[in-house]
């Protein structure tokens, strides 16, 4: 099989996850989907308040090397456990996910364009742009909302870590990908032309 890796990078609430299923929702199982969110480290030993208390925008939060292995194994044509991660418990679980090999692979993650081993195997690499207030806005409503964050917590995670690790690590790494989205899945022409690539691979092989 002959497997293709695209990578969708961009900052907190930049639509990266919108564009990823539209992306899911028109391939079906023809698209496998993989975040880098589930490779987050787990927290031994933590309290609930100390692992809340983890810079989770950052490059050490995660466990980068796994993902690189998983990827590797699912282009050899096996099948792999994908951790779990809660948001709720800001922990990994001791579940897995049974992920199989593709023909498209898609990863999801802030910082997948700065590792370099992970960047280096992405065959396509986009990079999804929003404004900063657009972005903090969608951030606050999605850990509110989804994930039983209070306003005061997402404000003073954003501004402690999630925005000085943007402007040290995400943007940065904008200058690595091949294509740049602006305003993610809702950018409707940049979305058709990414399906065009997609499914040209499909009937490919």
């Amino acid at each position: 099989m002959d497997t293709i890796l695209i990578g969708i990078a961009g900052g907190t609430g930049s639509g990266k996850t919108t564009l990823t299923r539209h992306l899911k929702e028109h391939f079906g199982d023809a698209v496998t989907v993989i975040g880098h969110d589930s490779y987050y480290k787990r927290q031994e030993g933590k309290t609930y308040e100390e692992r809340a208390q983890v810079n989770y925008d950052h490059p050490a939060a995660f466990e980068t090397e796994l993902l690189v292995e998983h990827l590797h194994q699912l282009k050899a044509g096996h099948s792999v456990q994908c951790p779990v991660y809660s948001y709720v418990d800001h922990n990994r679980t001791d579940e897995t996910v049974t992920v199989m090999p593709n023909k498209v692979i898609i990863v999801e993650g802030i910082l997948i364009f700065q590792n370099p081993a992970l960047r280096d195997m992405l065959d396509i690499k986009i990079f999804v742009e929003t404004d900063a207030d657009v972005r903090i806005l969608r951030r606050c409503l999605r850990d509110v909302e989804e994930r039983g964050r209070t306003l005061q917590s997402v404000v003073t995670q954003y501004l402690t870590t999630v925005k000085p690790m943007h402007e040290r690590y995400v943007e940065p790494s904008r200058k690595y990908a091949d294509i740049v989205v602006l305003e993610g899945g809702h950018n409707l022409v940049a979305l058709e032309m990414i399906m065009q690539r997609i499914q040209n691979h499909i009937d490919g092989n």
